[in-house]
């Protein structure tokens, strides 16, 4: 699990692209001109700023590149702008900042005595000299003994092309470091393991290649993936003069095949040798493969310029598909830098056309990813996915289906293999929406499968195991406690469970996922007995007293306030009900006392505001201010948005509070300036907003012309007046997916004042003195503006 805290935090903006060399703006694109990978890397803790780094490669790419600042670990990042030393450049797995790096390759590029040793090689850096897009990153090194070392790089999916430029430096080399020592967990740095890899180097073909099998997260989760193993080959465009390997910080002169822990590999070049050009190839399969991934992908003969060239294209054939009008320059970083997070995650596990499997410790044909974070991701990023690369779905879905067949389950939270982190099967909503919204190009009747699996087989020892947070020595969590009481009373216990009250809500929609599906594939009774359980079990933990959810223990006994809630509290988890929320308003009293409610849990009742923005914000609230909406106060809705998005999103390092969850916090955002939410993804309906852009339009790849979505003045203006969905007046706040699925027109009517439209509930408990008042003084009304 790892702390979801959003902080309302501003620092000076970072430059990250005011100096991009011409060469490496090309093709021109504005969309990603406005990508500052920096945002969401500033900060002193885990959870200070995003967990972000400032990476270079494709979208979805099996390997990101970085620069390397520190030692990475579960809560810490490669790279933090907090550094001042450069210390490699790391072609990372790490998918976010609390998982763990897996098979990861470092190149240190140095000049003089050859350094191994990640303490003793780092070289002083300044942001003035650095400069980081979507497509190319580059940085001026002060060299260790003198002179200076200008780093650039660029990077394909499987491949890292880099480029080091020596001047004023004697005796340059290039090492690659295979193995380090692995920092396990994240509560003790100093307990570490030492994975043993292999190097070879081959100067005649100016290669060095091995293998690394640090996997940071072996010791979580029910598969061992025993074979796996990260492999590299690393092929020079210039002659080595001599080479070696490093164990430990020994070098060993001349030696071509090394072994063993703490190892690198060095290749010297000649005294006047000016630029040293490097791509290295990675694999998760062989080191063989590793090659074939550098001559499919950045061949022999292919310059730096036109690697960036490649992968700025791919950028821009996304970001240039979404047009705004009407931003600022920052918000335009804020939100082109948004959907650059969002479709970096999962990552692609496949390589020509296979992939390796730690399930079953086999290759098999066909496409594959990893690194997903499905409870983030389910609530609004899989949806964003949906629309703006529907091409990747399938192979996405189809990844679930081979994990299930190869190991038994759908995933969970996947960093290679399944991790057991996080709570509930949410890959029945994601399978469960990808199918509503029309997607095919899979296994349905694996799909159904394995769904119905997740919600009718407990895993083992479902009494006696608690499955808290990263249990080791435990197999598949799946949905612990659903033999134990769910399957019978509606809750998870708290005394047998962690997290059980999360759990409780959390299965509750995965069985309404499942219901869905099976009502989607002719499956009646299934699909009834799966909607009943669902609209049962939330309300079984709902205590009546206190007007909150609260987890039960397996007799029935209250557990606390306090006890059974996964990255929130009893406030973000008494709104967490998103399949019934007509039901969930009727049990805080009605629409006015359920509005009443949102403005205790807004405005912190005698709680500390600190304490108020913990509530807005973690994961699980995303949902929460278009509650409003659906209670029938849609403008309180909408200031609450504003104020969220203000408060949690700029265009400084420390731009995203909390962490970005691979993706879910840069959904949310993007979604909210569109002016709607998948509050429900599994509905196929959006619940309407407040939009933040006098204009966007939308380029969808299946829409047969562009979803264009005008509210002139919206950025001053947060109240939606009128709303009319392709020419029809809509009053409801609700749009469906199959009215923007193939492109159209969205027109909000703005303005500066609170509005009647969505609001009922707001205008019949207005009393007559309340009214006047209000007119009176609407030019006061205090909202928040965007700018």
């Amino acid at each position: 699990m790892k702390p979801a805290v959003w902080q309302f935090v501003l620092v000076a903006v970072a430059s990250a692209n005011t100096q991009v060399p011409t060469a490496f703006a090309d093709p021109p694109s504005d969309a990603v001109d406005s990508v500052d990978p920096f945002i969401g890397n500033g900060g002193d803790s885990p959870n200070g700023s995003g967990g972000m780094v400032p990476s270079t490669a494709p979208p979805f790419a099996m390997t990101r590149w970085t620069a390397q600042t520190r030692q990475n670990y579960v809560s810490m990042t490669p790279y933090n702008y907090t550094d001042t030393a450069i210390h490699g450049f790391q072609g990372t797995h790490q998918p976010a900042i609390w998982m763990g790096e897996s098979g990861q390759v470092v190149v240190v590029p140095g000049a003089g005595e050859v350094r191994s040793v990640f303490e003793a090689r780092g070289m002083p850096f300044a942001h003035d000299h650095e400069v980081s897009t979507a497509s190319y990153y580059s940085v001026e090194m002060a060299a260790i003994e003198g002179g200076t070392i200008l780093a650039e790089q660029s990077a394909t999916s499987r491949v890292g092309h880099l480029r080091f430029t020596f001047t004023n430096t004697h005796a340059p080399y290039v090492l690659l470091e295979a193995t380090r020592a692995s920092v396990i967990g994240s509560a003790d740095t100093t307990n570490v393991t030492y994975p043993h890899g292999t190097l070879t180097i081959n100067p005649v073909r100016h290669e060095i290649a091995g293998s690394n099998p640090e996997r940071q997260d072996w010791i979580i989760g029910p598969n061992p993936a025993r074979g796996w193993s990260g492999y590299f080959c690393a092929r020079f465009d210039t002659p080595f003069a001599s080479w070696g390997t490093a164990q430990n910080g020994s070098v060993t002169e001349g030696a071509a095949n090394g072994a063993g822990a703490l190892l690198a590999g060095y290749a010297r070049f000649a005294e006047d040798t000016r630029e040293v050009g490097v791509r290295v190839g990675v694999s998760f399969i062989s080191v063989e493969q590793a090659c074939k991934n550098v001559d499919t992908e950045v061949p022999d003969g292919t310059s730096l310029e036109e690697t960036a060239r490649k992968v700025r294209r791919e950028w821009a054939e996304k970001l240039d598909r979404v047009h705004v009008e009407g931003a600022t320059e920052d918000e335009k970083k804020v939100f082109y830098t948004a959907v650059f997070h969002t479709l970096q995650y999962p990552y692609e596990q496949h390589e020509d056309g296979k992939y390796y499997s730690g399930y079953d410790d086999s290759v098999h044909e066909g496409e594959s990813y990893t690194g997903y974070s499905i409870w983030d991701t389910f609530r609004a990023e899989w949806a964003w996915q949906i629309l703006l690369v529907p091409e990747r779905i399938p192979g996405m879905v189809e990844s679930m289906l081979q994990d299930y067949k190869e190991g038994g389950w759908l995933p969970m939270w996947k960093n290679i293999v399944e991790t057991n982190i996080m709570v509930g099967t949410h890959a029945d909503s994601l399978i469960a929406e990808a199918v509503i919204k029309g997607v095919t190009g899979f296994d349905i009747d694996t799909a159904y499968e394995a769904v119905y699996k997740d919600a009718t087989v407990p895993p083992v020892n479902d009494w006696t195991i608690s499955y808290f947070d990263r249990e080791e020595n435990v197999g598949y969590e799946v949905r612990a406690g659903l033999s134990s009481v769910y399957e019978e009373c509606g809750w998870v216990a708290d005394d047998i469970h962690s997290e059980a009250g999360s759990r409780t809500l959390d299965y509750a929609y995965d069985d309404y996922a499942v219901s869905v599906l099976a009502a989607a594939l002719g499956k009646p009774d299934p699909a009834t007995r799966f909607r009943t359980r669902a609209m049962v079990a939330p309300f079984t933990i709902f205590n009546n007293d206190t007007g909150f959810m609260e987890a039960r223990n397996a007799n029935g006994t209250w557990a606390g306030q306090d006890a059974g809630w996964t990255e929130g509290d009893m406030w973000a988890y008494t709104f967490d009900v998103v399949h019934d929320v007509d039901g969930l308003i009727q049990r805080r009293g009605g629409p006015k006392g359920f509005v009443d409610f949102l403005d205790e849990h807004f405005d912190g009742g005698t709680f500390a505001i600190m304490i108020k923005q913990t509530r807005q914000v973690a994961i699980p609230s995303h949902h929460i201010p278009y509650l409003y909406a659906l209670a029938g106060a849609a403008s309180k809705g909408q200031e609450r948005i504003r104020e969220v998005a203000v408060g949690n999103y700029n265009s400084s390092v420390n731009g995203l509070s909390g962490n970005e969850d691979c993706g879910q916090m840069s959904a949310w955002y993007i979604f909210s300036a569109l002016g709607f939410y998948p509050v429900d993804p599994v509905s196929g309906e959006y619940v309407v907003g407040t939009p933040f852009f006098d204009k966007v339009a939308l380029d969808f790849p299946n829409a047969t012309r562009p979803l264009v979505i005008t509210s002139t003045g919206a950025g001053k203006n947060p109240y939606v007046k009128s709303l009319m969905v392709n020419k029809a007046e809509v009053q409801v706040p609700v749009i469906k997916h199959a009215q923007i699925l193939s492109g159209g027109d969205l027109v909000f009517e703005m303005s500066a004042e609170p509005q009647a439209w969505a609001s009922a509930t707001l205008m019949e408990n207005m009393t007559e003195s309340e009214a006047e008042v209000l007119d009176q003084h609407k030019e006061d009304y205090p909202h928040v503006e965007l700018r």
